[in-house]
């Protein structure tokens, strides 16, 4: 089949290789003219026949929502949108209706494999009617990981953003015991070599899975990670599984903690840390440290 796909960085452009290689055809657009296959949307659009399916691959938010909003007047009637970024899955339903009104389809697509996706594939979790996914579903083969798993309908529209976004969330939690576990080991002296204490775990344990791996491969190209600062962002797919939690009075501690442990590593200082250094010092004349 033919696919538009709007955005090329690093995922749109390995996920434009490994649709090539199935054996379809696709036509990018990106706003680097160096990676793009045309130099508009309009472009795009006109050299694709219908029914056309117009991928995008572009950042949640603005401009998500310009993009859609200029594939709307450029798309016709029985044509399908998928976002396969990492939108919210409340602006999914609104997509869905704005696009419905034109008599276009409209397909969420939570997609994960970060830059292994082209060779090993990409786990897909989508949304929408059985009708539109119908005419995305020969992209969604493609683009899976080979064998019966990796891809599913979850849904109605806006189940794939939902489900894409609860494992980000679990991956959140994973990737903070793990690195608990790790400082643990690092801290006491009896632990003489913690990477190879890792690389044990890689068989035959309850806790191995591909995150493990990739600690490990971390630990092989900086064993202490002596080269790294203790600081880590988050793309937003956490928080909002905390605020779905919460709207949908689910416990998710695990998954809380670790958001928090992220913004906790953006503190130079933690001003949290001075009030309870202040109060252990009242109640129990434990010793603090002051500023040098």
């Amino acid at each position: 089949m033919e696919l538009g796909l709007v955005g090329l960085g690093k995922m749109g452009g390995n996920m434009r290789e490994r649709i090539r290689r199935a054996g379809h055809t696709v036509i990018g657009y990106d706003r680097n003219p160096d990676l793009a296959d045309v130099h508009s949307l309009k472009e795009l659009v006109d050299s694709l026949q219908g029914p056309r399916v117009v991928w995008v691959m572009v950042p949640a938010g603005a401009a998500t929502q310009s993009t859609i909003d200029e594939l709307a007047e450029l798309l016709s009637p029985g044509d399908v949108v998928v976002d396969g970024g990492n939108s919210r899955w409340t602006d999914d339903e609104k997509h869905a209706e704005e696009l419905a009104a034109k008599g276009i389809g409209f397909v969420d697509c939570g997609v994960s494999g970060g830059v292994w996706g082209l060779e090993n594939g990409y786990a897909l979790m989508y949304g929408g009617d059985a009708a539109n996914v119908a005419k995305v579903q020969p992209v969604f083969d493609a683009l899976k990981p080979e064998g019966d798993f990796g891809s599913v309908h979850a849904g109605k529209v806006g189940a794939g953003h939902f489900a894409k976004m609860v494992h980000n969330g679990i991956e959140y939690a994973m990737m903070q015991a793990y690195a608990e576990g790790w400082e643990l080991l690092e801290k006491v002296d009896s632990v003489t070599d913690v990477r190879e204490v890792f690389r044990s775990w890689q068989e035959g344990t309850v806790i191995r899975s591909w995150l493990l791996d990739l600690a490990v491969n971390a630990l092989d190209e900086d064993e202490h990670l002596d080269g790294l600062r203790g600081f880590a962002a988050d793309s937003g797919e956490g928080r909002w599984t905390v605020e779905a939690a919460i709207d949908n009075a689910v416990p998710l501690p695990a998954i809380t903690a670790s958001l928090f442990a992220r913004f906790a590593s953006r503190q130079e200082d933690s001003p949290q840390m001075k009030m309870i250094a202040a109060l252990r010092n009242q109640f129990g004349g434990h010793a603090v440290e002051t500023k040098k």
